[in-house]
């Protein structure tokens, strides 16, 4: 397999070449529309006493200027979306250094309610969210931070097979991440789906046919006065009748037209990203349930969009005063148009949000493919029902430098409790978010930090960041007394796997190492899972009371009057602390 770094560097290449192959395309049309206009403005004034050829002239020009304005626009289009190629994968490059600190950190998704995002760094600078996000629509967004906090352990097997999948196209994912950069953000795809499913129609069924009837009407009339076989003025009246018609309807399609005006660009970009869906072949089963998701009556959600796409693209071309009057004069345009738009919502309206709801899946679940891509050396957990929950070789936690990095061995037995003591900094809180993401990782059914990985499914629940609220007047030993009761009844209902750093910090050190041995006692009682970090050396004793309680612990070590750390996980209990030795070390004492 191609090391991800040379892919993206690569692929950086080749979009940068081809940037600059579409601007010099750009700039020799701009030169020719200029030579069209400049030479039909000059045929005209060349003929103007002679209105039939000068005419004739003019509209000639006006269709090479305009497609020559078409082929200008496709590839300017084209430009862009390279343009947002060359970015992505500057992005992943800087990325792969460490540089990932600017992107959106997602506190919007934390919650001090939930079982887990606040404490093990899902969210927030530095966090994983922020290292694994590549999303770029807002429902994307929330679908990774949704999927993140899922703690659903069930499926985990067909997710798995998904991303892996997804992780071996990253050129295709790429080209849909381009694409759906593209995508406004003027109009939520709640409100669209909203507006679409609230609709009232208001033109009635002789639309359907009547604006051909004029346009009709209109060609004949053309036709015979540019052969002087009637008078110029019968065009006239048949205008302003036409002009009528229209008035007739006009503030209500001035409303639709400016909804419209806010979700043409979503549709457009939104038809781009299920034509990739569709196109693409895809092996495993929930790709391929989300492919069979878009299909309407045999017919292709992108085909669908593309339709409703160049109606609301027609509607927007009233907005030209001389399209206004002639269009709607002539051709009763802002009816026609409005019509064949109402009449897509009324047979599509119900299914605009699985469209949208498979588009923000793979926004999502493309971030997903592309951190596993990210790490080949990463490895797929077995999923086994029996056995261990996590038995793992060399696990480690995925944001640190695997250059630094110190990964442990860990054998995690269900309903075994594991006491991790360790001096200041030796890395206990690490370990503790280590095994809480190979937990959620596994969930999600991404790839673990690990040599190798068994995992038996099972919920997260924590309680290592607690704090005070002014608002809710409660104080820090009260909001952790809650955290623990929010854990006991959660406990009580189906298994978790529990992480717990040092709790009772609120209260004083006797009362604390009573109450800690006490809400440990009753956690193994209930036949729970998980591990605690503590200071407290008197909760180690447990271990020779209950055979399902195990003692770890991290080391320090002071050397020619330093302290060193090796990070490394021992069975046993910790017996060199740091305290007093930094206090003095720092001068504080």
């Amino acid at each position: 397999m191609e090391n991800p770094l040379s892919y993206y560097k690569k692929q950086l290449e080749i979009y940068q070449a081809e940037v600059q192959k579409l601007y010099k395309k750009m700039t020799l049309l701009s030169t020719y529309r200029l030579l069209v206009f400049l030479i039909t403005g000059f045929g005209i004034y060349m003929t103007y006493q002679q209105w039939q050829i000068a005419t004739f002239i003019g509209v000639s020009g006006i269709i090479v200027f305009i497609v020559l304005l078409s082929k200008y626009t496709d590839i300017k289009r084209q430009r862009n979306l390279n343009k947002a190629l060359v970015e992505i994968n500057e992005e992943e490059i800087k990325i792969a250094s460490g540089d990932f600190y600017s992107r959106a950190e997602g506190l919007q998704f934390q919650d001090p309610n939930h079982f887990y995002s606040v404490d093990i760094d899902l969210f927030g600078r530095g966090s994983f969210f922020q290292f694994i996000n590549r999303t770029t629509i807002n429902e994307g967004t929330q679908k990774l931070a949704d999927a993140l906090k899922a703690n659903n352990i069930d499926d985990i097997v067909q997710r798995q097979e998904a991303i892996k999948e997804l992780s071996t196209k990253p050129k295709w994912r790429q080209h849909y991440t381009a694409t759906s950069s593209f995508v406004e953000v003027e109009t939520s795809a709640k409100s669209i789906i909203k507006w679409l499913k609230d609709y009232q129609l208001f033109l009635p069924k002789v639309m359907s046919w009547l604006p051909i009837v004029f346009m009709v009407n209109s060609i004949a009339l053309i036709v015979l006065t540019f052969l002087k076989i009637i008078s110029a003025s019968i065009i006239g009246y048949f205008l302003f009748a036409g002009l009528g018609v229209t008035g007739r309807y006009l503030k209500k399609i001035n409303v639709l037209a400016s909804n419209t005006d806010k979700v043409k660009e979503t549709f457009r970009q939104y038809a781009l990203l299920l034509d990739l869906i569709e196109e693409e072949v895809f092996s495993s089963e929930l790709l391929k349930q989300k492919q069979q998701q878009i299909q309407s009556n045999n017919m292709k959600a992108s085909a669908v969009f593309k339709a409703f796409s160049k109606s609301l693209d027609a509607l927007d071309h009233r907005n030209n005063i001389i399209s206004a009057i002639f269009g709607n004069g002539l051709l009763l345009s802002d009816i026609k148009h409005s019509y064949h738009i109402e009449q897509w919502i009324s047979q599509h309206a119900d299914k605009v949000s699985d469209w949208f709801e498979v588009v923000s899946f793979f926004d999502a679940y493309n971030s997903l493919g592309n951190f596993t891509y990210n790490h080949p050396e990463f490895v797929f957990p077995e999923i086994e029902e029996k056995g261990a929950v996590i038995n793992a070789i060399d696990l480690g936690h995925p944001l640190l430098n695997k250059v630094k990095r110190v990964d442990s061995d860990l054998v995690l037995e269900k309903e075994q409790f594991f006491i991790v003591t360790g001096a200041n900094m030796a890395g206990k809180s690490t370990f503790l978010r280590t095994i809480s993401l190979h937990i959620v990782m596994a969930n999600v059914g991404l790839p673990i930090c690990a040599k190798t990985s068994k995992y038996s499914p099972v919920k997260l629940i924590t309680s290592m960041r607690t704090s005070d609220s002014l608002a809710d007047d409660s104080s820090y030993f009260f909001s952790e007394l809650t955290r623990l009761k929010y854990i006991m009844d959660a406990i009580q209902r189906e298994p978790y796997f529990i992480v717990l750093d040092e709790i009772l910090k609120g209260t004083n050190s006797t009362d604390k190492a009573i109450g800690s041995r006490k809400f440990v006692e009753k956690l193994v009682a209930s036949n729970a899972t998980g591990i605690i970090a503590t200071h407290d050396l008197s909760l180690c004793e447990i271990e020779q009371e209950l055979d399902d309680v195990k003692n770890y612990y991290f080391d320090a070590e002071i050397i020619n009057d330093e302290l060193h750390f090796d990070y490394t996980l021992k069975s046993g209990i910790c017996q060199n602390m740091n305290a007093s030795f930094l206090l003095k070390k720092m001068e504080i004492v």
